[in-house]
């Protein structure tokens, strides 16, 4: 507020442009060019702005969170995807390594988060979402690790390939089937998970899970002093 009183969050202004205008520079650098925008809160303006996107609509999304309403896109999923968060900025670089990859999950992590958060005193460390490997290949993801153990900051982006869809699908399916209104991974329940959450289920499962490390090139709003820094430092 009172950027999102009457508009989604990824139309507000850094920089001259959207952020949602960020992203999608980012991802069609990156040769991306079939956007699937799954939302819930004043969709219909983006969906105006926007009619080349193909929309999920999260019509309860007051009730759910990241992880329910990325599922509602599952049947875009089949060839692969790349899914980011509709809030952040990235730079095309990231957008561009992470096609490169070779595995079948990639998640984009920050290593020089630790700079980014001393200026993040509305939205301190302990919040974010961490990660912590062994070489490239992910151990673990959650808020709740300790800063020094962590390698660095998942940033909301991330890679699936066609295996690597399935094997989110059928952990996703399977969870919410045994997890029967209980408490899911760090979250209170399974409705109101997170993405990360699900990676950990996965990762749980020994499913492997891969790294792509960036030095910064990316910056999370989440409150309204980060929006002030990155009208200040973004361009």
């Amino acid at each position: 507020m009172p950027h999102t009183q009457n508009a989604p969050k990824c139309f507000a202004q850094v920089g001259g442009r959207r952020i949602l205008d960020w992203g999608i520079e980012a991802l069609r650098a990156a040769g991306l060019e079939d956007i699937v925008f799954i939302g819930g809160y004043c969709i219909e303006q983006v969906q105006r702005e926007y009619p080349d996107f193909t929309y999920c609509h999260n019509a309860d999304w007051k009730s759910n969170n990241i992880m329910v309403s990325l599922m509602h896109a599952e049947f875009h999923m089949d060839e692969g995807f790349v899914c980011a968060y509709s809030d952040i900025l990235y730079r095309p670089e990231i957008t561009m390594g992470l096609m490169r990859s070779t595995h079948d999950i990639t998640l984009v992590c920050d290593t020089d988060w630790h700079a980014r958060y001393r200026l993040r005193t509305d939205h301190p460390e302990s919040d974010a979402e961490k990660v912590a490997a062994v070489g490239n290949r992910l151990v673990s993801i959650n808020r709740t690790m300790p800063s020094d153990s962590a390698q660095g900051e998942y940033i909301g982006v991330a890679q699936f390939t066609q295996t690597g869809a399935m094997i989110l699908r059928d952990t996703y399916h399977r969870a919410r089937s045994s997890v029967d209104g209980k408490a899911f991974q760090a979250s209170e329940s399974f409705q109101k998970a997170y993405l990360i959450d699900l990676i950990q289920e996965m990762i749980d499962e020994r499913t492997p899970v891969h790294l792509m490390e960036t030095e910064g090139g990316y910056l999370e709003i989440d409150t309204n002093q980060d929006f002030q820094i990155a009208r200040e430092q973004w361009s």
